[in-house]
């Protein structure tokens, strides 16, 4: 993914995906919940965080993130969003075959397989 960044005369824009076969979602994460901990086999994964502080794993690493913050998700490494006592809205785009089903869940608080 190159990101490209244009100033104009009313502001600017961020342009993260060009011409790139994608997947655009918003995340919606609970006060207090979590994504299981998952990886892709097809896709790698990219996070704009658009609001409040969350807790991320990617990988073995754990850290907090907030507003404006990005994250990119290679493929097949391991991964999770954690909100805390707010709502956490992530903007996501998927690179590669997008299957919903796609993930390895290797930790779950839903009892999902």
């Amino acid at each position: 993914m190159k990101k490209f960044f244009s100033k104009r005369p009313w502001g600017y824009f961020e342009n993260f995906t060009h011409n790139e076969k994608s997947t655009v979602k918003i995340l919606t994460v609970k006060p207090k919940k979590r994504l299981s901990l998952q990886k892709h086999k097809k896709r790698s994964e990219f996070w704009k965080f658009l609001d409040n502080p969350a807790k991320v794993t990617l990988g073995k690493k754990i850290f907090k993130v907030k507003k404006g913050d990005e994250v990119k998700v290679p493929k097949g490494t391991a991964h999770r969003i954690e909100a805390y006592s707010k709502t956490v809205n992530v903007l996501e785009i998927s690179f590669g075959d997008f299957e919903e089903h796609d993930e390895i869940r290797l930790q779950d608080d839903f009892g999902r397989k």
